[in-house]
């Protein structure tokens, strides 16, 4: 039976669906929130971003603005931060949240956080075996062959080694950003709770990627009969 109509799948996936729609929307709407309300000290994201980095010695990093909303993420192979523009020329707590996030990540790299490091490792083999598991999943739903859906199950490990890894390595990027936000001056200690309000709805989303993802492998490893008993017909 394909995922889509079964079921089993519907059932299971409808609570992970709901998280996820959830924690899109309450990302959105507390950005938006404090997105109004500036800083004391009035610096852009940029600004923050870089500031941040300097008083923690860390001065090999690019910044760049890059499309889209809230599109904002820390390379570590060519060490540069992209911000989007509302994070790159905002002067809200919003942004200098988000801008400061990602400097985290790239305190991470400099101080050889290990979490970051297995984390970009974890890339090529994800972006290939996620890709892959479906493939071979999908030809063993077509074919009614729950041995070849237990390979692709097998394969979608890595998916769901790298959301659960991703949760440790956000969460202290948001730390870090956190404490070097007071610590540097870019924001006062009252305004900091705000930027960590988006921080940690931001945090969320991860979250349920993570329970998107487990609950997907759960639905694989039962249809193919490796879990909960005999495979469905």
């Amino acid at each position: 039976m394909i995922p889509m109509f079964d079921p089993l799948y519907l059932m299971l996936m409808a609570p992970a669906l709901i998280l996820a729609l959830v924690a899109q929307f309450f990302t959105k709407a507390t950005f938006k929130k404090y997105s109004q309300v500036g800083s004391a000290r009035g610096m852009t994201g940029a600004e923050a971003a870089h500031y941040m980095l300097e008083q923690r010695g860390v001065n090999n990093v690019e910044i760049e603005q890059v499309q889209g909303f809230l599109s904002d993420h820390y390379d570590p192979r060519s060490r540069t931060l992209r911000l989007s523009p509302d994070v790159f020329n905002g002067r809200s707590l919003s942004a200098i949240g988000v801008a400061c996030h990602e400097a985290g990540h790239a305190l991470q790299h400099a101080s050889g956080y290990a979490m970051l490091s297995l984390r970009s490792a974890l890339v090529p083999i994800t972006s290939f075996s996620s890709s892959f598991s479906y493939v071979i999943i999908m030809a063993g739903f077509f074919m009614n062959a729950p041995k070849l859906v237990g390979i692709g199950a097998l394969l979608f490990v890595g998916a769901v080694v790298f959301s659960l890894v991703t949760l440790p390595v956000e969460w202290d990027a948001s730390a870090r950003a956190k404490v070097a936000m007071v610590e540097s001056g870019i924001v006062l200690a009252s305004e900091a709770k705000y930027s960590g309000r988006v921080l940690n709805a931001a945090f969320l989303t991860y979250v349920a990627s993570a329970v998107s993802a487990l609950v997907t492998l759960l639905y694989y490893l039962m249809r193919a009969g490796l879990l909960g008993g005999n495979q469905r017909d």
